[in-house]
């Protein structure tokens, strides 16, 4: 028994119980259908992720996509979530073991994605931040928000490979912050005690989250987030 999605990603399969007019077998013509959606899946994959391709070039991209749209088939029919499991994905190829920085370059162009689709939100303004007992506030981040951590230079990889006048990466960890406070996602790079705050926001109270994070500039950290409409709602507990 083949099923649909396993015949469509697969060479050679048709799914059980197709057949043309007259029972005649449709190898040829669902050999064409089959093109065309791993061809249509393979494209989504290069729009989705063009610094990831400019990375490692169209020759070795294309056999990578089409990897992964075989081992990972789209489970929505809206193509702009396509491509959540490719990060994961690409620190188990084999052929990109040489290439480690490629999976959270790949976390970085997937929080741009989503930021710019991400449902709006009104944000709070800075005087939200002169309630009495502001230590003990939870904070709401806007939906567009993703902090994220690397090993790797992750930002500049990305900036060098969207405008050729960048500065060519150096080696370090690098942590960014994405939002989007009008129409166009922004990422950039932030300390890495303002990520691990950041991070620690979801969880836990303002004031708890500055503690586990050594070094934070609280000030700067929450003058950020508000510049950037990043908070969309922070209640102090009675």
């Amino acid at each position: 028994m083949t099923p649909w999605p396993t015949a469509l990603l697969t060479a050679d399969d048709v799914p059980d119980g197709l057949s043309g007019p007259n029972c005649t077998p449709v190898g040829n013509r669902f050999d064409v259908y089959r093109n065309n959606v791993m061809s249509s899946l393979v494209q989504a994959m290069r729009d989705g992720f063009p610094v990831i391709r400019r990375l490692v070039g169209e020759a070795f991209f294309a056999p990578l996509a089409g990897a992964y749209v075989r081992a990972h088939p789209p489970t929505s029919p809206v193509l702009f979530t396509y491509g959540a499991d490719f990060p994961a994905f690409l620190e188990t190829f084999p052929p990109a073991a040489s290439l480690p920085y490629l999976a959270d370059t790949a976390r970085l162009e997937l929080a741009l994605r989503r930021a710019y689709h991400a449902g709006d939100a009104r944000a709070v303004d800075a005087q939200a931040l002169n309630q009495p007992g502001i230590e003990r506030a939870h904070i709401t981040l806007a939906p567009a928000v993703t902090v994220l951590s690397s090993p790797y230079p992750i930002h500049a990889i990305w900036r060098t490979n969207m405008d050729p006048t960048a500065p060519t990466p150096t080696s370090g960890a690098q942590s960014v912050l994405v939002t989007r406070a009008d129409w166009d996602p922004l990422p950039e790079p932030i300390p890495a005690p303002e990520a691990q705050f950041i991070g620690a926001l979801a969880t836990t109270s303002l004031g708890a989250a500055a503690e586990v994070a050594p070094g934070l500039d609280l000030a700067n950290a929450l003058s950020r987030l508000i510049a950037r409409k990043a908070i969309v709602n922070l209640e102090v507990p009675q």
